[in-house]
This record gives C-alpha cells, structure tokens and sequence, in this order.
C-alpha cells in the first residue's frame, strides 16, 4: 500500500518539475515577447528573427505586421518576426550609457 502512494507522490513530482523547468519559462517568454511586440511603436530601431535591422516605419494592425525601414526600402514584416533579445542587444549597445563605459 506504501508503494503505490510513494509512486504517485514520485509522479506528481517529476510532472511540478516538468512544469517548473520547462513550461513556466515558455510561458513567460511569451509573456515578454508579445508585450514587446504590443509596445512597439514608430521610429524604434529592431533587429528580425532573421538578422535584418532597421527602423518601424509602420504598422498594419488588420494584417498583424509592421513595416520596417533598412537600407534596401521598406519591407513588411509579421510582428512575430521582430526579436526581443537581438533587439534588445542593439539597443543596448546603442544607448547613450553603453557609450560612456
């Protein structure tokens, strides 16, 4: 009878771990990305999932993307596209404090 107690208390266990570990990052990194996308606004410099950088020209909220001025033109890109990390990164190193260090 002990025995099959501790297997469910094993079980219940590794799936908390699962979720702490795996699930409850996701989910947060979600969180962060869509308010960044949802706080995007013109002239905010951005690097794409891609690699490509340039300035938000404009947005298309009925087609979910935003247009992206670079140095070839301005291209359309979905808003899913836009890094939070890669362009967190450039404007760090982009900021006024980055260039006093």
């Amino acid at each position: 009878m002990g025995g099959e107690y501790s297997n469910l208390i094993m079980l219940v266990l590794m799936g908390l771990v699962f979720y702490f570990f795996f699930i409850a990052p996701s989910l947060r990194k979600q969180k962060r990305e869509k308010k960044f996308s949802s706080e995007l606004k013109k002239g905010d410099r951005v690097v794409t999932k891609s690699g490509m950088h340039g300035k938000v020209a404009d947005f298309s909220e009925k087609l979910n993307t935003v247009i992206i001025e670079t140095g070839a033109g301005k291209i359309t890109f979905d808003r899913s596209s836009i890094s939070l990390e890669l362009t967190k990164q450039l404007n760090d190193r982009l900021s006024p404090k980055a260039e006093k260090k």
